[in-house]
């Protein structure tokens, strides 16, 4: 028996491929690295392609009954407003369920955060691409050019990343014949999970409470000395270092650079160095490295992102991911169903 179906393959598919020995991502025939420098549209248009399905992404209003849900439970978890209003989004095709879903899910995380806020919803507008409208409806501002660069680089990076607990749980809703809005409302309650969606948020609260490169070696230390776990360094199935640490290194710096606190910046890379350091001291053999957690965390408060906006955020870019498996899956035609080995009393 495996454990969690580790090393059991469930499904096929043309989306993308995860070497965690060699640390390598690719998405739709690309290296993650080569995504870097595109829209997140021309990504998730990839995507859906590959799945076949020929569709475009339009940044979404919501109606009228999905913003007086939100209304009605402002303040309460992102992740679980995000789950309720998605499943009040309906769509008489796959296929506008997919560009539903993708459209609204920026319109839905920054209106809830907006009315958790005491501040009304801002409408999505049409001369924005989707990163840029998200960062319009969560300020009322005019984006910063690389901040929407920025933000583009970490919505890519994320938008899927083979058979993860989300995505297999949109594939098994998907192949039960079940429409693509449950599928997807179903993979939000997964990645809501904190064994699943990370935790980018502590990865910065450790940057600053050092405060002080001078600080990191004898903080981290107490912290690893302390049986700690390091948040942002270390992961599953990455043996190396997590290629999407490396793509959104290269974007925070150069966010940062041109928009932003580069004694922030520069003081979460001592932290990482010494980090890398210390681990290999400590745990010599175990090959923990960076992770995409650490720098999602340094972009996204860098973008004037606050933590709880962090998981709901990563929502926004795997929803494209979701939908193309949920594409793969429907060709399949054949419900997913494993056996499990009974270990109960007989009679």
């Amino acid at each position: 028996m495996n454990s969690g179906l580790e090393g059991v393959v469930a499904a096929e598919t043309r989306l993308s491929m995860v070497d965690g020995e060699r640390g390598e991502l690719v998405i739709g025939g690309y290296r993650v690295e080569e995504l870097s420098s595109w829209s997140f549209e021309r990504t998730v248009e990839l995507l859906w392609g590959i799945a076949g399905f020929d569709g475009s992404v339009r940044v979404m209003p919501l109606p009228r009954h999905t913003t007086e849900l939100l209304r009605s439970v402002r303040g309460i978890d992102g992740m679980d407003a995000l789950r309720m209003a998605a499943g009040t989004l309906t769509a008489s095709t796959d296929g506008e369920a997919a560009q539903t879903l993708v459209g609204s899910f920026p319109t839905i995380v920054a209106a809830h955060w907006r009315l958790s806020n005491g501040r009304e919803p801002v409408e999505p507008r049409g001369d924005l691409g989707l990163a840029a409208n998200y960062l319009w409806m969560l300020t009322e501002r005019e984006p910063h050019e690389e901040l929407v660069r920025g933000l583009e680089t970490y919505l890519n990076t994320v938008i899927d990343h083979g058979l993860n607990a989300s995505t297999f749980t949109a594939r098994v809703i998907a192949s039960t014949a079940s429409d693509f809005v449950s599928a997807v409302t179903g993979a939000i309650g997964a990645l809501k999970g904190p064994l699943h969606g990370g935790a980018p948020g502590p990865a910065l609260d450790t940057v600053f409470e050092i405060g002080d490169a001078a600080r990191a070696e004898a903080v981290l230390r107490k912290k690893i000395e302390g049986g700690e776990r390091l948040m942002g360094f270390g992961h599953r199935v990455y043996k190396v270092r997590d290629p999407r640490a490396d793509v959104l290194a290269v974007a925070a710096e150069r966010m940062f650079t041109r928009a932003g606190d580069m004694h922030l910046y520069e003081l979460s890379r001592a932290v990482e160095a010494t980090a890398l350091r210390l681990l290999e001291e400590y745990k010599p053999g175990r090959r923990l490295q960076t992770n995409v957690e650490f720098y999602t965390a340094l972009l996204l408060h860098g973008l004037g992102l606050e933590i709880p906006l962090f998981t709901p955020t990563f929502a926004i870019g795997r929803v494209a991911g979701w939908t193309a498996h949920c594409f793969e899956q429907r060709k399949v035609a054949r419900i997913i169903r494993p056996q499990s080995v009974y270990t109960g009393a007989l009679p």
